[in-house]
């Protein structure tokens, strides 16, 4: 069902006091935020070690949720130094982020594979955030929508309406990620709306309608009320800015 949604994606940062100090004074801060009618769902996604302690800090009840920030395509084996959805889950794990442009990029994770993730995340009854977005060449080549057509359609577009239902959709420009520079609140809607209208092709009008896509790209707490007002954004995969209370309040407060 299509909601709200704001995802912090720490990344490859904090220690584990680091990450429960902050997730204290996030639960803190946003407490009153996330209490509201139109209040997001708040997904926070540390890094593995630190996934069993930031859940228990998080309220039991209410808006928030953990999160991961990947997973591996088995359930189990001899894949040294990986996790499989099943352990995610298994410490409480919600959410899971999938096809990040980081992991496309520097660990070359391709659709195929990412199709397998899926799969393997939705069988551990974890939901998936599954990201697609291009790079500046692409879309300075006019490329942009037959890009990421292909991300949805190769990645994503095989699962059952069933299991479709359970992924968020989020949308990252990744000439926007780490850069300081951010696409408009017009490009960010002219692609959700792209998206959009590919899954009402892939599926139908109320898969379409339903299904929550997030802004990936350097949203932060000055332009995040203006991404969040376009009709076909419905909230943020939040990077640098989750690391700050805050900023991150901020944002969740932008709805």
């Amino acid at each position: 069902m299509r909601k709200n949604l704001v995802a912090g994606n720490w990344k490859m940062n904090l220690t584990y006091p680091e990450g429960l100090a902050l997730v204290s004074e996030i639960t803190s801060l946003a407490g009153s935020a996330a209490a509201g009618a139109n209040a997001p769902e708040i997904v926070i996604c540390p890094p593995f070690p630190l996934l069993h302690g930031v859940g228990q800090a998080l309220p039991q009840r209410g808006k928030f949720h953990l999160g991961a920030q990947n997973c591996h395509q088995k359930e189990s084996g001899a894949f040294t130094g990986e996790v499989s959805a099943k352990m995610l889950a298994s410490v409480g794990c919600e959410y899971v982020i999938l096809g990040h442009s980081e992991r496309r990029q520097y660990f070359r994770e391709d659709d195929e594979l990412l199709s397998q993730k899926l799969k393997a995340a939705l069988a551990a009854g974890l939901k998936p955030i599954f990201c697609v977005g291009e790079s500046l060449d692409t879309r300075e080549s006019d490329e942009t929508f037959d890009y990421i057509g292909k991300q949805l359609t190769d990645g994503l577009f095989h699962l059952s309406n069933e299991e479709f239902d359970q992924v968020t959709v989020a949308y990252e420009p990744i000439w926007a990620i780490g850069t300081g520079r951010t696409a408009t609140s017009a490009q960010a809607q002219e692609v959700h709306a792209f998206i959009r209208e590919r899954i009402a092709r892939a599926y139908d009008a109320k898969a379409a309608l339903d299904t929550t896509i997030l802004y990936g790209g350097s949203a932060n707490a000055q332009n995040a009320r203006e991404l969040f007002s376009q009709p076909d954004v419905d909230g943020g995969l939040i990077g640098g800015a989750s690391l700050k209370a805050a900023d991150f309040t901020a944002i969740i407060q932008s709805f």
